[in-house]
């Protein structure tokens, strides 16, 4: 029987571990073959001897992250504990593996899943995996901005009760944007219809720790949630977690996880998320007062500049936007006469200031707990200066940040069909087999088993134009995208 360890958020199970291993001065027989670095001094010298000394190979005084039975598990339950889950799963493959998980978890072939059509693209990715069928609520528009907001109470409402066969609802728990959706409400209704509820919260790892912020997904009594804790929770990239609520069978999202999960986990991900979450629960209340006062401050002083709008809660309409984040700091470009992927690069190239990223009529400079105020107060002086220098007329830009698809079958039937190669400015009214997206965000634009519109194909043109970074297609010019194969009668192959 596996001993019980008293819960306490001062501990750091993998890190102690770590530490007590290089102390111990092991001869290394094994994997990786770096050898602590000897082996590769340009690395170690690149990256530090104290960092390359712990990446390691899982052994029993590590514990193993496909089948946790000490330190590993024991941050597990840590991790749980902080984030009010009922299990936290370490995860070193991103959010992306996160997201796969949940959706791979509670649904097989042929399933309905419904969600909102602004995913991130390891959603769809789950679903050309799985085969399961999406119930797309297309979310409601801010015209100004040109952002898709949250999922309405009234659709999820209306889709639940067109489809009473699916299996679950997942919602993004915020947007990148910062938009939530009213979760509490939407838990509610898939689990009276009997489905899971699943949120995508990439963005809000802080909703757990800092004060007056938008419900959390556990609080809300969500099933399963993906934590990107290298976002603002401060580990190391890539390292995510998942939570899981009472109502889902750990074991079976175990297997799930390492039907595709790495088998030599990372210890110097594994760690960072050990001790950052250990950061967030000691420290992280007082920490995400200062990131929500700075978010706070900045919008204040962008907006005094005059042409931009960094918007925030008053945005709150108690449906489609039923929260904001206030940690976000996103900003309309659009009315000074330039994209928001041009300000992305001007504020790069000329300033020195990388942001989050920019689209067509917003960017967003993403905050948590490694900023400081004097870099905030560069940020908008910068913004100042290319309003002054750069500013011109609007019209003319494209304002529409969200297009509806026509869904035409499930990603995982288009994602194999047979397939040719066609130009994509010939590829109106065809049927598309792989994804086109600007990353970041990675939402996109198109998705395998969509039609290809004329509308899309301006997005595409024009993102291109104005310098998105574009990615999905085999062709990675993008001058060409795979469509489904008809034969001579016009039907599929």
């Amino acid at each position: 029987m596996r001993e019980e360890h008293e819960l306490n958020q001062n501990k750091a199970p993998i890190y102690e571990a770590l530490q007590k291993f290089r102390q111990m001065r092991v001869v290394p027989f094994d994997v990786p073959g770096h050898k602590r670095g000897r082996g590769n001094p340009e690395l170690t010298e690149f990256l530090g001897e104290r960092c390359i000394s712990i990446d390691v190979n899982s052994m029993k005084p590590l514990d193993n992250l496909c089948h946790p039975i000490s330190v590993i598990r024991e941050a597990e339950e840590l991790a749980a504990d902080a984030f009010g889950a009922a299990h936290a799963f370490l995860m070193v493959g991103g959010t992306t593996s996160s997201v796969q998980t949940m959706v791979l978890s509670v649904c097989k072939r042929g399933d309905k899943i419904i969600l909102p059509r602004n995913v991130h693209r390891s959603v769809i990715n789950a679903l050309v995996l799985c085969g399961a069928i999406p119930v797309y609520v297309n979310p409601e528009v801010n015209h100004h901005l040109g952002i898709s907001l949250g999922m309405k109470r009234e659709q999820v409402a209306k889709a639940i009760a067109e489809h009473p066969d699916a299996v679950a609802v997942l919602v993004n728990n915020p947007t990148y944007y910062g938009i939530c959706s009213d979760l509490k409400a939407i838990v509610k209704m898939a689990h009276d219809a009997g489905m899971y509820c699943l949120a995508d919260e990439a963005h809000g790892t802080h909703f757990y720790f800092g004060e007056d912020m938008p419900v959390s997904a556990m609080e809300a009594g969500a099933d399963m949630a993906s934590v990107s804790m290298h976002k603002s929770g401060g580990s190391l990239t890539q390292s995510s977690l998942l939570l899981v609520g009472p109502n889902i069978q750990e074991g079976h999202v175990r297997k799930i996880i390492n039907l595709t999960q790495t088998t030599s986990g990372s210890y110097l991900l594994m760690s960072s998320l050990d001790i950052s979450r250990r950061n967030l629960a000691l420290r992280g209340r007082k920490v995400f007062r200062q990131v929500s006062s700075m978010a706070a401050y900045a919008r204040e002083e962008i907006n005094a500049v005059g042409g931009y709008y960094a918007f925030g809660s008053e945005l709150i309409n108690g449906d489609s936007v039923f929260d904001f984040d206030p940690t976000k700091l996103s900003v309309h470009t659009r009315d000074i006469g330039l994209a928001g992927i041009e300000v992305y690069d001007l504020l790069r190239d000329e300033y020195d200031i990388q942001i989050e990223f920019g689209d067509i009529g917003n960017i967003l400079a993403y905050l948590s707990i490694g900023d400081r105020p004097q870099e905030l107060e560069r940020l908008v002086s910068a913004l100042a200066e290319i309003r002054r220098r750069y500013q011109t007329d609007s019209s003319g830009l494209m304002n529409q940040e969200y297009i509806d698809p026509e869904v035409v079958m499930s990603p995982q039937e288009a994602f194999y069909a047979e397939t040719i190669s066609v130009p994509i400015g010939s590829s109106a009214g065809c049927i598309c087999s792989e994804f086109v997206m600007c990353y970041p965000p990675g939402i996109p634009i198109l998705a395998p088993g969509e039609k290809i519109t004329e509308d899309i194909l301006e997005y595409i043109k024009y993102a291109k134009e104005k310098g998105c970074s574009m990615t999905g297609p085999e062709d990675p010019e993008i001058e060409y995208i795979n469509i489904l194969k008809e034969d001579d009668h016009g039907t599929l192959v």
